[in-house]
């Protein structure tokens, strides 16, 4: 005896006919709805046994809760939270918050969610509103703007940078003012440490150190302004002695060694110079009298060489050369 199916229920739904190849998948995308919504509708339907010419019922697509100044927004085959916030000039959390109870890992096709307005930023006198992108980092973004990654998360309070929202807007503030300095200034960047600006620029790093109290050598931030030392030029008393201009590289103990004297010595003859550890390219040092180094370019006085026998000349002056 053949039994007949019973028809069923589907108010405010549409009836629909089982034909070849149909999933539940392919039904609720063609019918805006989603995949459990049918289940719902349909408790003693197997979805994975359909039969051509079975009856089911399609709902109505699920309403979302109420989205004001928001988009209502139908999931579609291959959507994510992350492409739909890029998308839309939102975030991930921001879509979540606007739908309790959203499976971010279970988008539902056909299921309606609420998209909401893009969140705004706190106020950002004077400095840039900025939409996060995909790929962005704070460090990336504050050697952009030549401020630092500490500025932005100043003025962005909450803002976590290992977690930054692709659609959020956030403030860019002006960078920060350049502190005062007796002499020139240097902007951080990228990969730079203080030993090496000192090395490269001339200076110790004990003396960059001293022109810029309070640094932190560990913690520098791109587009951060540090202070270089200036260069003491002012006239130094060397009776009896030579003037040397300190170049990149020296050292008080390296010039007292040059010009075969101890650092004392050298130190008795410089009194200005409190720190031997701190000097700079450009400072005038003096050398006292009876001091010869032929090697120093930049030593004043006048040096002869004693004559010499070398039964190996030219290559004499190659080897032997008296220092």
């Amino acid at each position: 005896m053949e039994t007949r199916q019973q028809v069923p229920s589907c108010p405010g739904g549409t009836l629909y006919t089982i034909r070849a190849g149909d999933t539940f998948f392919s039904l609720a995308a063609r019918f805006n709805t989603s995949v459990d919504a049918i289940i719902e509708a349909n408790p003693n339907v197997n979805p994975d046994a359909l039969a051509i010419g079975q009856q089911i019922c399609i709902p109505v697509p699920p309403i979302p809760g109420p989205c004001p100044g928001g988009t209502i927004y139908t999931i579609r085959a291959g959507d994510t939270l992350f492409a739909l916030a890029n998308r839309f000039n939102t975030t991930v959390n921001a879509i979540l918050d606007a739908n309790p109870g959203l499976d971010p890992e279970n988008l539902q096709v056909g299921r309606r969610i609420c998209i909401p307005v893009p969140p705004v930023p706190g106020p950002c006198p004077g400095g840039t509103i900025y939409t996060i992108r995909a790929g962005d980092t704070l460090f990336a973004l504050a050697n952009r703007f030549n401020t630092t990654v500490n500025a932005i998360l100043d003025a962005n309070p909450g803002l976590d940078p290992e977690n930054l929202q692709v659609g959020r807007r956030i403030c860019i503030p002006v960078p920060p003012s350049p502190p005062t300095c007796p002499g020139s200034t240097y902007t951080i960047r990228a990969g730079d440490t203080l030993f090496g600006i000192a090395q490269r620029l001339g200076f110790t790093l004990q003396a960059l150190l001293a022109s810029n109290p309070g640094i932190d050598p560990n913690r520098l931030r791109v587009g951060q302004v540090i202070c270089l030392p200036p260069a003491p030029n002012g006239p130094v008393p060397c009776p009896g002695g030579s003037i040397y201009v300190v170049r990149a590289g020296d050292t008080m103990v390296g010039i007292a060694n040059r010009f075969g004297l101890t650092l004392r010595q050298l130190l008795a003859a410089n009194p200005q110079i409190s720190d031997p550890d701190v000097i700079t390219i450009g400072q005038r040092i003096c050398i006292p009298g009876g001091a010869r180094s032929c090697a120093d370019e930049n030593y004043a006085g006048n040096i002869s060489y004693p004559p010499m026998m070398c039964p190996f000349a030219p290559y004499c002056f190659m080897f032997f050369r008296p220092f």
